[in-house]
């Protein structure tokens, strides 16, 4: 699956989320806290594709995440990559083919994932407002990237580094206490790495969902659809079909969850 769509996934699944849990167990949020929680979600969504670079010192090529911050985050997009394949080669079983690159092995697994989100609760509890505005602003500029592909490509890494700033400082401001406010930014870095994942299980290539258990003398093996089933990454199916839903999806929930406000506002029972 391709960018735009897992950053739309991860915000759709966190808005409909929030809407379960106001709805179902009594959990309400302001609207500033459950935006805040998309756009990490969003952002966090995108954020195993760390391990697909490009060509870092011409500034081109890798995943939509690694060019969120220019020439910078394609470096780290390296790293993380040959990280990945570095683990890759040191635990393949005979079974494992041989890989040169990392994509798709170790930041897309569920041990990861956890890893990131507990990561993320734990620098923010233990660091307070500098770790806090940190994650944010990294998780705001994937979000940005991702979300708005089209105005992203055409305003440059300068304008996404400066507007993720701006808009980590602000919500830093808006956010609830530690109590609730930090392990949500957590909660939503590790739900976004695991819609990822979810988003990549319905292509033909899969993601090795189960590593780091074994099976049949393999490590890393792929679990995705059928191919009779799988969607395959850009075709119309994703970019306008799940596009489409994960919109509706986005837009009803967001509804659901602004409307009691709304009807208590105006003062309107239903």
């Amino acid at each position: 699956m391709m960018g735009p769509q897992h950053a739309l996934s991860g915000a759709a699944t966190w808005l409909t989320g929030s809407w379960v849990a106001a709805q179902f167990f009594d959990y309400p949020q302001s609207a500033t806290t459950i935006a805040i929680g998309a756009a990490v979600c969003a952002g966090g969504a995108l954020l195993p594709d760390l391990d697909m670079s490009g060509k870092v010192t011409k500034g081109q090529g890798g995943s939509t995440v690694s060019r969120s911050f220019g020439v910078a985050s394609l470096f780290v997009a390296e790293v993380v990559e040959k990280i990945s394949v570095g683990v890759y080669t040191a635990t393949k079983l005979s079974k494992d083919p041989d890989r040169n690159n990392g994509h798709r092995t170790l930041t897309h697994t569920l041990p990861f994932a956890a890893l990131m989100g507990f990561g993320a609760t734990w620098l923010c509890t233990h660091y307070g407002k500098w770790a806090v505005m940190g994650i944010l602003f990294f998780m705001f500029g994937f979000a940005l990237r991702g979300l708005f592909d089209k105005w992203a490509d055409r305003a440059g890494w300068v304008i996404v580094t400066l507007t993720s700033g701006a808009a980590a400082y602000f919500a830093y401001e808006f956010l609830p206490t530690i109590e609730r406010g930090y392990p949500m930014i957590g909660l939503a870095v590790g739900v976004g790495c695991i819609v990822h994942l979810m988003g990549d299980i319905v292509t033909r290539a899969g993601v090795p969902i189960l590593w780091p258990i074994p099976t049949g003398r393999r490590m890393w093996r792929m679990i995705g659809l059928p191919d009779t089933f799988a969607i395959e990454a850009g075709s119309k199916v994703e970019t306008t079909v799940l596009r489409t839903a994960f919109t509706v999806i986005s837009v009803l929930a967001g509804a659901g969850l602004l409307a009691p406000a709304l009807l208590k506002r105006f003062d309107i029972e239903i």
